[in-house]
């Protein structure tokens, strides 16, 4: 895959459904809640509600349900076991959507989520937990890739940013809603209720969006084109995506000696596999569509590797109630929103690069200013603060990157390209918070995965700055990366 002219959406957009309205006989002035756009913009903003409160929810409720199920000891793999289905999952739903069209990975997906959601809540083991959370990785990866082939294929390019910033704005309230009504739901009902509550609300996103997809999005991108099998070979490469991610996630979680054996393997199978599924280039900041890719892992990987941190130093170190602690990053919500919302005003795309290398600074800076908490005269309101701008300027950087992968692909590839943007998205969050996790253990932060430094109180304050300041030197970089993002032009 490479670097691709600009195409404009409302002329190339094809359609394989009769009954479709062609992109370039929609109404120029209407806006994504327009008529036209109204049932399609409210059925898939609803699918990114439903993602952003399972994870909130679900996150809340998860230490409880290791628990009782007497599998703390494996509480970390209820996580990655998530993360390395759903990177398979959006190699094969990027291929899937460009075979296809999105409606199928879509429909498939929120149905595979919803049933992961209720094999962990009816689960009588750990093990059992564990394979729902896998289950409902799988339905993520493929729900991901297959809604921004949605905004590929039915949106205009200059009503995309538009939508990007809907979903921005559609964490806000689950962020606050998510841990509150998740944490009452567990200390009243338990914590199976939280897991087979939720896929009730799997019901309407299917209602709402699935006819509008079908009307708007349906189908190949170039329906007169043969029909194309799948690719084995990137499937092939997508497992050996997720079986080295996971890995190099358990030797860095386990610093014994023999962890070595994993860790190289996990390397060996997963370094060729990335090279092969991103966009050549990507490692080198090639200029175009791989340092978009990069950009997009380099920004979240950084930030969310520290933010899983914030909440255990703010307990361990400032004396915080876990509540407390969550609840200071909830204005982050907002301000990404807001952060989103700007670069999706029409007056600000000339100016998006601009918006991004800033976005990265200011990422950066909430990143190295997060552990200045650490020293007790600083007022733990600090972070909060801090992680609001933070939030603000990814909120510019992660929509933005989304805008211009959609604008560097062409109709039949996008899938293909929005499945590597979400590889280098999750894949950095795992190799980021695995460094950083060893790195916490080995200065004697405590056990990450089971919350033991939080429990006995002796996590060690230079081992919460081990963590930190090599983020906001990721997050730095990524301002050089912005750099890097315009193809130029041939004389």
């Amino acid at each position: 895959m490479t670097a691709l002219e600009p195409r404009d959406a409302e002329v190339t957009q094809p359609t394989a459904d009769p009954d479709a309205v062609p992109a370039d006989r929609r109404p120029r002035d209407e806006g994504v809640l327009g008529r036209t756009y109204r049932a399609l913009s409210i059925g898939i903003i609803a699918v990114v509600v439903l993602i952003a409160f399972e994870a909130t929810a679900v996150n809340t409720a998860m230490p409880i349900a290791a628990r009782e199920l007497n599998g703390v000891e494996l509480y970390a793999f209820a996580f990655s076991s998530y993360f390395t289905t759903s990177l398979f999952a959006m190699v094969l739903a990027g291929q899937w959507a460009d075979r296809d069209g999105p409606l199928r990975p879509l429909a498939t997906g929120i149905a595979t989520f919803g049933g992961g959601l209720l094999l962990s809540g009816a689960a009588s083991t750990m093990w059992v937990f564990i394979a729902g959370r896998a289950v409902q990785g799988l339905g993520g990866g493929l729900v991901i890739v297959a809604l921004y082939v949605v905004i590929g294929r039915a949106y205009p390019e200059r009503l995309r940013p538009a939508i990007l910033a809907a979903f921005a704005a559609a964490w806000m309230v689950p962020s606050v809603v998510g841990p509150l009504g998740a944490g009452t739901v567990t200390e009243q009902l338990g914590w199976r209720w939280v897991f087979l509550g939720i896929p009730t609300l799997v019901v309407f996103p299917l209602v709402l969006a699935l006819p509008a997809i079908r009307r708007m999005a349906a189908g190949p991108a170039d329906p007169t084109a043969p029909r194309q099998g799948f690719d084995l070979r990137r499937i092939r490469f997508a497992l050996g995506i997720a079986l080295g991610s996971a890995l190099i996630q358990y030797a860095a979680q386990d610093l014994r000696w023999f962890s070595l054996l994993p860790a190289v393997v996990g390397a060996a199978v997963l370094v060729p596999s990335v090279l092969a599924l991103l966009p050549s280039g990507t490692y080198r900041a090639a200029r175009g569509l791989p340092s978009v890719v990069l950009l997009r892992g380099m920004a979240a990987g950084s930030f969310v590797a520290a933010e899983i941190f914030i909440p255990l130093m703010l307990v361990t170190q400032r004396g915080l109630s876990p509540t407390m602690a969550g609840l200071s990053l909830a204005v982050g919500g907002a301000t990404w929103a807001l952060g989103s919302y700007l670069q999706s005003r029409p007056r600000m795309a000339p100016h998006r690069e601009r918006l991004m290398a800033l976005g990265m600074v200011l990422s950066a800076g909430a990143i190295a200013s997060a552990p200045t908490v650490l020293i007790d005269a600083v007022p733990v309101w600090i972070v909060g603060v801090a992680w609001g701008v933070g939030c603000f300027g990814l909120g510019m950087v992660i929509a933005s990157t989304s805008v211009m992968l959609l604008k560097l692909s062409a109709p039949e590839e996008a899938g293909a390209n929005s499945a590597a943007l979400q590889i280098s998205d999750g894949l950095s969050n795992a190799i980021l918070l695995a460094a950083g996790g060893a790195a916490f253990a080995a200065l004697g932060g405590g056990s990450i995965a089971g919350h033991g430094a939080a429990a006995a109180g002796e996590s060690n304050p230079v081992a919460f700055a081990a963590v930190f300041l090599p983020m906001a030197l990721v997050a730095l970089a990524g301002a050089w990366v912005v750099t890097r993002l315009k193809v130029r032009e041939s004389h």
